[in-house]
C-alpha cells in the first residue's frame, strides 16, 4: 500500500460513525450488512450514512455489492491487510515476526 491510500484509510476510520460502521462490518465478517440494516443498528440516518459508506469504500476499507434491490456492505479485508502491512512493513528492519508480530492478517480474514 502507499501512503496517499494509507493516509486516505486512516482519514477514513478517523470519525465516529464511520469507525462505528467499519467495527459492525468486521464483527459481522465477509458476507455484508444491508445499509438499511446498517442505519437501523447504528441508529444513523440512511442519508448520512450513505455518505459515510462511500468514504470508506474509496478508502478500500469496505466493498458494495448489489443483491436485489439493496445493497450489501462488507469489509474489504484485503485492504484492511494492506493497511496493517504499511504500517509494520517496517517494523524489526523489515521482519515484523522478529517483533513477535504475525506477517498477515488471520487465516481467513484477508481472503
Amino acid at each position: 500500500m502507499k501512503q496517499d491510500a494509507a493516509i486516505d484509510a486512516f482519514a477514513a476510520l478517523a470519525h465516529e460513525t464511520r469507525l462505528a460502521v467499519f467495527r459492525l462490518l468486521v464483527r459481522d465478517g465477509p458476507e455484508g450488512v444491508p445499509a438499511l440494516d446498517i442505519a437501523r443498528r447504528l441508529e444513523a440516518k440512511p442519508s448520512t450514512l450513505s455518505g459515510h459508506l462511500s468514504i470508506l469504500k474509496r478508502a478500500g476499507l469496505v466493498t458494495a455489492t448489489r443483491r436485489q434491490k439493496e445493497i450489501l456492505y462488507a469489509p474489504n479485508f484485503g485492504g484492511v491487510d494492506g493497511l496493517v502491512r504499511f504500517l509494520l512493513d517496517d517494523c524489526c528492519g523489515g521482519n515484523p515476526e522478529a517483533c513477535g508480530l504475525p506477517a498477515a492478517l488471520p487465516h481467513g480474514c484477508a481472503d
